[in-house]
């Protein structure tokens, strides 16, 4: 009796993991990194290779990273959202090209506008290592004294937007005395 009762409770073990694992959305990974200080980096910037993009020039408020490439589709779909969030100045956007060909990266922005405060060029990949990223876009909010409070993976949509970010800026705004 019992070498059929072991197999069927495994079974039955397995059967709920599996349910459990189905209900969750795959698109959620979680980042290791909420809730603990931002990776620094100084970078040169997309615009001029001498003057370097630095995360320490950005204690102080609140800020986002963005992870963009030209060879990242869904960074073309989110680049009108960003503009938008730009427009709206509620925050600035500092732009982490990855591994990406600067030239390009720079004719980007000229024909589709440029969101971004700040764009650090990443051309070798070991600044979006050490911030855990594996895909673009991913976007990183950032607080005042420089802990990550949140990380969108997938394109930016004003949904997300006003849902996940607005809230979370405005609850770091008013820890930080209401200035950005």
């Amino acid at each position: 009796m019992w070498k059929f009762l072991v197999p069927l409770g495994l079974f039955a073990v397995l059967g709920v993991f599996l349910f459990v694992g189905l209900q969750r959305d795959p698109s959620y990974v979680p980042s290791p990194l909420i809730g603990k200080p931002a990776p620094e980096f100084s970078l040169p910037s997309l615009y001029d290779p001498n003057y370097p993009v630095s995360s320490k020039e950005l204690q102080g408020k609140p800020w986002v990273l963005n992870v963009w490439g030209t060879w990242c589709g869904g960074c073309r779909q989110e680049h009108p959202v960003l503009m938008e969030i730009a427009r709206r100045g509620e925050i600035p956007l500092i732009g982490l090209d990855w591994k990406d060909d600067s030239a390009a990266a720079q004719q980007w922005l000229s024909e589709l506008g440029d969101p971004y405060a700040a764009v650090a060029a990443d051309v070798v990949g070991r600044t979006a290592i050490d911030w855990g990223v594996y895909g673009a876009p991913e976007t990183f909010l950032i607080s005042a004294d420089g802990i990550v409070l949140y990380k969108h993976i997938a394109p930016m949509t004003m949904e997300v937007w006003m849902k996940e970010f607005l809230p979370r800026i405005e609850a770091a705004e008013a820890a930080n005395g209401g200035q950005t």
